[in-house]
């Protein structure tokens, strides 16, 4: 009977991590200490940094593709709002004694599919063991120079528009912790939902015409809040523009799940961003060129706070929190 290999430091990075740098040289092929990022001319580079836990971020057996999923998501939708394309990236992998090859190969074969699909690589890393499962990655992305998209950049009368539908991973959460019970084929389609969220990569088509953006990754108040807080101005929303999948709404309609509750919680991964009312017919022309769905759903108006069908309203666990 053949010995199963070791899983050494080692093993994972020729087996597993060497093809994920697409032969690039700034990557050394992982045989230095460090690396290096080549930067177009008139670009910038943007950076940004996510960390998910096990038991926090993701259930102990989700699958390895999940996880390595929801670490490219988390990242990419934060370089998306920011106007960039992805580049390069870096992970940090702490795993416990017990991982296998069957993780690893399931884990690793899901980054490369979304490396391909969005065109990045890694560059560089660290490996280590721990109790948990805990993944941290920096990214690194291009804007052109003087069109880097903020949260502080709108202005009163800007329409306010949202990428996607809204809710359905808190929903797959839910469900992932048997608060909620329905049907089969509604349950597996939020519990995909959760899973494998998604994020729309528009930012770097959108840095021209948008005067802020943030992505969903707190709740849709909690970060609407973000966006009109700094400037001391006010959202006014309608709550029919909100987008809901069917199923989403037939979920609020037996009462199953609060709709004040689908906007309050996180891990949507859609581009919150606002935009000069002449730009409408632009934004519109982006989502059908690209098969997408972005909504308009309100405008920053002068009167400071949230205003939904016209009522100040109050949030009070206006979004997920990651430190308490």
């Amino acid at each position: 009977m053949k010995k199963n290999k070791k899983i050494t430091e080692k093993y994972i990075i020729d087996k597993y991590l060497r093809n994920l740098n697409n032969n690039q040289n700034e990557s050394f092929d992982f045989k230095n200490d460090g690396a290096y990022l080549k930067i177009p001319k008139k670009k910038q580079i943007i950076v940004t940094n996510d960390t998910i836990l096990e038991s926090v971020d993701f259930f102990k057996n989700d699958p390895p593709e999940s996880i390595a999923n929801k670490i490219i998501t988390y990242n990419l939708s934060d370089i998306s709002s920011m106007g960039a394309y992805p580049y390069a990236y870096t992970l940090s992998i702490c795993l416990p004694k017990n991982t296998n090859d069957i993780w690893l190969k399931k884990f690793t074969k899901k980054l490369f599919f979304l490396q391909k699909k969005y065109n990045f690589f890694l560059i560089g890393g660290d490996l280590s063991i721990s109790h948990k499962i805990i993944i941290s990655s920096n990214f690194f992305g291009f804007v052109p120079k003087g069109k880097i998209l903020t949260r502080t950049g709108a202005r009163i009368n800007d329409d306010i528009w949202v990428t996607g539908t809204i809710g359905e991973s808190s929903i797959g959460l839910k469900i992932k912790q048997k608060e909620i019970k329905i049907n089969n084929v509604d349950k597996k389609y939020f519990l995909q939902k959760y899973l494998f969220p998604k994020h729309f990569s528009i930012g770097n088509k959108i840095n021209n015409i948008a005067t802020s953006a943030i992505d969903i990754s707190d709740g849709f108040y909690g970060d609407l809040e973000n966006l009109i807080n700094e400037k001391k101005i006010g959202a006014s929303i309608n709550s029919s523009l909100i987008p809901l999948s069917l199923k989403t709404k037939q979920l609020i309609r037996n009462k199953i799940i609060n709709f004040n509750y689908l906007l309050s919680a996180g891990d949507d991964y859609e581009l919150l961003f606002t935009s000069n009312s002449k730009n409408s017919s632009i934004i519109t022309r982006l989502a059908k060129n690209n098969n997408i769905k972005i909504t308009k759903v309100g405008t920053i108006i002068e009167e400071k706070g949230l205003y939904l069908d016209g009522k100040k309203i109050k949030i009070i666990n206006k979004s997920f929190q990651h430190i308490f």
